[in-house]
């Protein structure tokens, strides 16, 4: 769920966003549902310098009963530890870690690898994977595949990673850049960005080899249910749980 001024939103490519929903009724009903996991994530937060909403980290934690992970504007361990104690099981870090890498390691140092998530935004840019901070407004210069592996070297537990040439297309996840990803490091990888059918998320857990997939406007706007989807990934021989 993309978090904006406390409603959750969805747009295409990161732009052009529209009102999804109040967060914590959303959460509620994913939670019901059967998702595995919850993802957060203050879009706005590290724009605005502000930190993410620690009241919604807390009435989304007495709402459900599976793991959720907040990011957004989080920068230090401060930052961290209220979160957690507000009920987080994980934190997402993103343009703050590609800033200051060694935050990745004070967070794993203080926390755990277990609750440690880095973000990746990432857009091809003359056929090269190239890392984009603050909501991915900002193009860098750096390249997917080895800020992934160093992700890794400094201790992160997983690595969130969202194609921004796929994100709200509904055209499928971009399978081959996850591919590469899943044989260069040994830490699992979400899948982000385009999820529009169930044979998308069976290309992603196949071709991609990702190791858990993310999606926000086929649930947000019930275009496929979330029991439907497991349902159709058992039959294919896909582990998940029911």
């Amino acid at each position: 769920m993309d978090i904006k001024n406390g409603r959750t939103v969805k747009g295409i490519n990161f732009i052009d966003l529209r009102d999804a929903g109040d967060p914590v009724e959303l959460a509620g009903i994913y939670a019901k549902e059967g998702a595995d996991e919850l993802v957060f994530l203050d879009i706005s937060a590290t724009e605005e310098k502000r930190k993410t909403l620690a009241e919604l980290v807390y009435h989304v934690a007495e709402k459900v009963n599976i793991p959720f992970t907040v990011g957004g504007g989080i920068s230090s361990v401060e930052d961290v530890d209220m979160l957690l104690k507000n009920g987080a099981d994980k934190v997402s870090i993103n343009s703050s870690a590609v800033k200051r890498p060694e935050l990745i390691n004070e967070l794993v140092a203080k926390f755990g690898s277990q609750c440690i998530v880095v973000a990746i935004d990432a857009k091809q840019i003359d056929g090269s994977w190239k890392v984009h901070l603050v909501g991915g407004k900002v193009p860098t210069e750096i390249d997917l595949f080895e800020w992934a592996k160093e992700v890794e070297k400094r201790g992160a537990g997983e690595i969130l990673f969202t194609s921004m040439d796929h994100d709200g297309t509904k055209n499928g996840f971009a399978n081959e850049a996850l591919a590469k990803l899943s044989t260069l490091v040994n830490i699992p990888i979400i899948a982000s960005g385009g999820a529009g059918t169930i044979s998308h998320f069976t290309d992603t857990f196949t071709a991609g080899k990702a190791d858990a997939a993310l999606a926000a406007s086929i649930f947000h706007f019930k275009e496929i249910g979330i029991q439907e989807l497991k349902k159709a990934l058992k039959i294919e021989g896909i582990p998940v749980r029911l």
